[in-house]
């Protein structure tokens, strides 16, 4: 009997998510496959339906569905209580659990590099579901203050609010008020370069202090990362998440060590 898990999301046809774990069943003789599912936005409660029905042992969750996943789900793991949005579902004996892995995942390329982040101060760019789970992976390790910079100020207020709930100094600004001398960490968690575009904010003033990461893994160097690799900061890139994130969810899914390797190379392939 073959497993199916999914990827679901809008725009899915970029996802690299199904080369990385059809790698590992490959690689573990998994009888598994994986597929990518477009749900477009405001059609969700019909394509968790339909996955039901299919019996989906599993799922991922990318933009634009992450936080309203939430209530579609029959239980949720504690991270995914406290972010607020899921990027992993698991169905378990026809119940969906929900699990976050994308803050466990965020973290893993910074502690790889011991990079300390306690006592840090932390500039967050967006506020979606990524960024919540962004912010309450910094709140965990106990930087010293994040900052939320978004296009709308009231988006940025309300993650702002969030990271002062789970014990964080935090303020908020918009994009083009954004003063980037005073952070050790820049992170990209818009989408501002998927398709290119100039990064979304000035990199005039980074240099070699600055922890530059943008989690954004299609094209691999956006524009942030070429700017900020020019003046010398360290570059984290967002295909290191993905598959941080990957491994976890492939460990929720299979209760077995994910063959990281198979997955490190496929993903690398695909650029």
């Amino acid at each position: 009997m073959v497993k199916t898990f999914a990827v679901i999301g809008d725009p899915i046809e970029h996802s690299l998510s199904p080369s990385i774990h059809n790698a590992a069943f490959k690689a573990l003789n998994l009888d598994c496959t994986y597929i990518a599912y477009r749900i477009p936005r405001g059609e969700l409660g019909e394509g968790i339906e339909s996955l039901r029905q299919i019996k989906i042992s599993g799922f991922n969750v990318t933009i634009p569905h992450k936080i309203e996943m939430m209530q579609y789900l029959d239980e949720a793991s504690p991270e995914c209580k406290t972010i607020g949005a899921t990027n992993t579902v698991s169905n378990e004996n026809g119940r969906f659990v929900g699990y976050n892995t994308d803050m466990d995942g965020f973290l893993e390329p910074i502690k790889k590099r011991n990079i300390g982040i306690s006592g840090e101060s932390v500039l967050v760019l967006g506020s979606g579901g990524a960024a919540r789970a962004i912010v309450a992976g910094f709140a965990k390790e106990k930087a010293r203050k994040i900052t939320i910079a978004n296009r709308t100020e009231n988006k940025a207020r309300e993650l702002s609010k969030f990271a002062s709930s789970l014990g964080a100094e935090s303020d908020h600004t918009t994009l083009n008020n954004v003063d980037t001398s005073k952070y050790k960490f820049i992170i990209n968690a818009t989408s501002v370069g998927l398709k290119n575009e100039p990064s979304p904010i000035s990199t005039n003033s980074i240099n070699s202090n600055h922890v530059v990461y943008d989690i954004i893994y299609m094209p691999m160097s956006t524009d942030f990362i070429t700017q900020s690799k020019k003046n010398s900061a360290t570059i984290i890139y967002g295909y290191e998440m993905l598959l941080g994130q990957a491994v976890l969810a492939f460990q929720i899914w299979h209760k077995t060590q994910a063959p990281y390797e198979a997955m490190k190379k496929v993903l690398l392939g695909g650029f």
